[in-house]
């Protein structure tokens, strides 16, 4: 009875181990932006929210975030989690590295290796991306 268990739960880890798991679609982080980001940036990202006049510097354009046309993955995602804010004015946004844990996804921050993210800090950076000008 005890082997059978034991077989019956390798099986159950190796099904487990197949399931992929992908990025999280857009909508997922608009959700996530809108109730921890909107107040500042405002609902289109352009960093007009109703909190926005109160700070100085205003927030950020958060639809005008490519460089050379490309989308600054590693760079968004420091940001958001707190990690660096190396020469951004102010430090006024809150750091969300801690609220953004739980189960995660592989994430290609442009260098072409899957980075294990938490999925809604993956959802966010999908969602920003989402909505460049």
């Amino acid at each position: 009875m005890i082997r059978k268990a034991l077989i019956s739960c390798g099986v159950l880890a190796g099904l487990a181990a197949c399931v992929e798991v992908s990025m999280p679609e857009p909508s997922e982080g608009e959700r996530l932006f809108m109730e921890n980001c909107a107040q500042c940036h405002g609902r289109s990202g352009k960093g007009n929210g109703p909190w926005a006049g109160s700070y100085s510097p205003p927030p950020s354009d958060l639809t005008a975030l490519n460089v050379n046309g490309e989308f600054p993955r590693a760079r968004v995602l420091s940001v958001i989690d707190g990690y660096d804010r190396t020469g951004l004015p102010g430090q006024d946004m809150p750091e969300f590295g801690l609220l953004l844990m739980g189960d995660t996804v592989p994430v290609d921050v442009g260098d072409g290796v899957l980075t294990p993210t938490p999925r809604p800090l993956a959802a966010l950076l999908a969602y920003l991306e989402s909505i460049q000008q």
